[in-house]
């Protein structure tokens, strides 16, 4: 039997809704002829998420797996209901629907999701590890992709944790690369954690030699981190949920000019207005988090009278699996940087 190739058969309540937007989905094993099983080993939960489970459960990893396991019982996936975000997974291919037997794909297969936990239905068999430092959870379980669900398979010349740490961001740095020009001002809110990382990357390819980056970072111990490697021009220490500290620091660092392009990285709620107000007239605001409210940042926007273009972060872009992976064959530092923090 064929389903739907967006995944609407496996809806259960509302009816009539996609799997993203449901409350509920099916994440039974009975394989539709359109649908790839997959043997899953390990979550990559996304950030603004695992941040918020961390803090609801004190760090306590057992209570940690025990909501894990509610969450996706309850749904049929893991989507956070604070949060609405997931993240992505790896695994090993376990089965393919006879209607997708043409693609390049085979069982055994190790592949890395480049669609969101919100929407996959998943099933956990077992909590392994939870790796709090990483935003990882090894699990024994198994998934199910969609005919239209994107995926990578992992390269053979990077570790698997640290290609799945860098997929699940992979939609960041490409978007910068392509909102980024030559002589551009750019500032990056959240510029210590992974995605901040790659964008760091990103934009001074672009920008090292004619504009400026300024990264603004609440953790001392990641703006040192960013100084040492080189990834910005100025790396302003602050907390971007204080939209005026950010705004002054920013325009004394611009001489006033503020940015063409900035780009929202923070796992944290309230960093709206410190994103739009670093922007120029005619700017762009990129909020790649998923902690982002976009009803506060319209209408923060129209209350102090910008005129600005405001960009969800969609976490796929043509090319963007290649392009992040790219960032770790082109940069010694940040492989090395990577590979201490994920594996």
């Amino acid at each position: 039997m064929k389903g739907c190739p967006y995944g609407s058969h496996r809806v259960i309540e509302p009816a009539g809704f996609l799997p993203q937007a449901a409350l509920r989905i099916d994440n039974s094993l009975d394989l539709y002829d359109n649908e790839i099983l997959v043997d899953v080993t390990t979550l990559n939960v996304d950030s603004a998420s695992f941040t918020q489970i961390r803090e609801a459960c004190e760090d306590d990893v057992t209570k940690i797996s025990s909501m894990i396991m509610d969450i996706v019982r309850e749904r049929g996936k893991l989507q956070n209901p604070v949060t609405g975000s997931g993240g992505m997974f790896i695994g090993k291919v376990s089965k393919i629907g006879k209607d997708l037997l043409r693609r390049d794909l085979e069982i055994g297969d190790t592949i890395a999701s480049l669609v969101s936990l919100s929407l996959t239905p998943l099933n956990i068999e077992r909590i392994v590890q939870v790796h709090l430092e990483k935003d990882q959870i090894d699990i024994e379980g198994k998934a199910v992709l969609f005919e239209s669900g994107i995926y990578a398979r992992l390269p053979s010349d990077i570790p698997p944790k640290m290609a799945l740490a860098v997929l699940d961001v992979a939609g960041a740095p490409a978007q910068v690369d392509k909102l980024v020009k030559k002589g551009m001002n750019v500032a990056i809110l959240g510029g210590g954690g992974k995605s901040g990382l790659l964008c760091c990357y990103a934009a001074m390819k672009k920008c090292r030699d004619s504009g400026k980056v300024v990264v603004v970072e609440y953790s001392v111990e990641n703006a040192e981190r960013i100084r040492k490697l080189g990834l910005a021009h100025e790396v302003i220490i602050a907390d971007a949920t204080k939209p005026l500290e950010v705004y002054e620091k920013i325009t004394e660092f611009t001489q006033g000019d503020l940015c063409d392009v900035v780009i929202n990285n923070v796992n944290v709620p309230g960093t709206e207005m410190g994103s739009i107000l670093c922007a120029k007239d005619n700017g762009i605001v990129y909020f790649f988090s998923m902690a982002t409210s976009f009803t506060r940042a319209a209408l923060g926007a129209e209350g102090v009278g910008k005129d600005i273009t405001m960009m969800i972060g969609n976490g796929y872009t043509k090319g963007h699996a290649e392009f992040a992976l790219g960032i770790l064959r082109e940069s010694s530092e940040i492989r090395r940087l990577f590979q201490k923090l994920y594996i």
